[in-house]
């Protein structure tokens, strides 16, 4: 097993899902000096949990959201770990760019690198996508969305979006927690995620546990997130009688976990570090995030420079910079120094559609800790 210093202690207080006993509860509020200092037990709202590490995996199907970082990989392994079987589990990974030509935003080689994980684990995979992806939704002019587009075990299905009005975008999503301003998480994951849920019949009557990587320590906003709650496609929690009945739980199992402890599980599981974290990355957010930091750009700048352009070029068409400074990505650029990348493989595998790396360690190889980890430069959304 490989081995990771920890930092810290491992999360020691796991608040347990209420159905205890008075006696436990009474003690308790003696501890702690009465009801008014006593942390709430039963959830504000029925099924909601604020800190739930540990629940009854009792769940028809259990579907992981796959965006190919560390974070994602902790989920599927905690789940693992669990003893949740396998041949329950299905990946889902949105593609940010679609999957109609376009390539300005997220990593070359991250769709088959999902494709590449899901043969080595034996678990399915399965795309979506908002049709014309990031670039399509960010040149709506006087225009309706477009379709999504939702891999099922039957095959594709296009979902039309007759509800949708007419709008103008012509800017990239600003830097900001809103996912109104924000909208790239919304219109490419989210709402994408949502729909298919909904639009599978697989699901009626199922209890389904639907698992994403956000993690408290990332930001004062995911601080605030449920650990455990009714997804968007539930019906059951919304209806007395829903025509299509569906208990869709939302749960982010590694919402509690320290950076420390995601990269000791994946050093346990002998994952090969995901190529954005070995370049320098802290984060395997799009390659051109929104959230990007001025040294991010600068390396981008530096390495994958037809990349910069592409975001410039844009820029200058909208008259708008991404940066609420009104710096455009290549202004930001020349203000630092890139990161000097010195893993000359994980480089030549950005450039590249077609994932070529290993998946896993190979036999006798030891793990290592990536340059990106425990890094400082903004390179994801918050």
């Amino acid at each position: 097993m490989n081995t990771i210093q920890p930092t810290s202690d491992r999360f020691d207080d796991q608040v347990i899902i209420p159905s205890m006993k008075n006696s436990i509860l009474n003690s308790q509020m003696d501890l702690f000096g009465g009801q008014e200092n006593l942390i709430a037990l039963e959830p504000a709202m029925p099924g909601v949990y604020f800190d739930a590490p540990e629940i009854d995996l009792d769940y028809d199907i259990a579907i992981v959201c796959m965006s190919g970082g560390k974070d994602s990989f902790a989920a599927l392994k905690y789940l693992l770990d669990r003893g949740f079987p396998p041949s329950k589990i299905e990946l889902w990974h949105h593609l940010v760019d679609g999957n109609e030509g376009s390539t300005l935003m997220d990593w070359a080689f991250i769709d088959d690198y999902c494709v590449k994980l899901s043969k080595a684990i034996g678990i399915p995979l399965y795309f979506s996508w908002l049709k014309h992806g990031f670039e399509g939704e960010m040149l709506k002019n006087s225009s309706k969305s477009h379709e999504h587009i939702v891999e099922t075990p039957d095959g594709l299905i296009e979902l039309p979006r007759n509800g949708v009005k007419v709008g103008t975008r012509l800017k990239f999503p600003q830097q900001a927690a809103s996912l109104q301003t924000r909208w790239c998480s919304s219109a490419l994951k989210i709402d994408v995620g949502r729909r298919g849920i909904t639009s599978q019949d697989r699901f009626v009557g199922k209890r389904v546990l639907f698992i994403t990587g956000e993690r408290r320590e990332e930001s004062g906003n995911r601080a605030k997130y449920n650990q455990l709650e009714p997804h968007a496609g539930d019906t059951l929690r919304k209806s007395k009688n829903p025509r299509k009945p569906r208990h869709i739980d939302a749960w982010r199992p590694v919402l509690h976990l320290r950076e420390e402890e995601v990269w000791q599980i994946l050093a346990d599981w002998e994952l090969v570090p995901p190529v954005p974290y070995r370049l320098g990355w802290n984060r395997s957010s799009c390659a051109t995030c929104v959230f990007n930091s001025d040294r991010i750009w600068a390396t981008i700048g530096e390495y994958l420079p037809d990349r910069l352009e592409a975001i410039s070029e844009y820029e200058r068409q909208f008259g708008t910079a991404i940066s609420r400074k009104g710096l455009t990505v290549a202004e930001r650029a020349k203000l630092v120094k890139p990161i000097e990348i010195d893993d000359k493989e994980a480089l030549l595998q950005a450039t590249s559609k077609e994932y070529t790396l290993p998946i896993f360690l190979p036999n006798g190889e030891k793990w290592k800790m990536p340059a990106g980890a425990f890094g400082t430069e903004s390179s994801g959304a918050n």
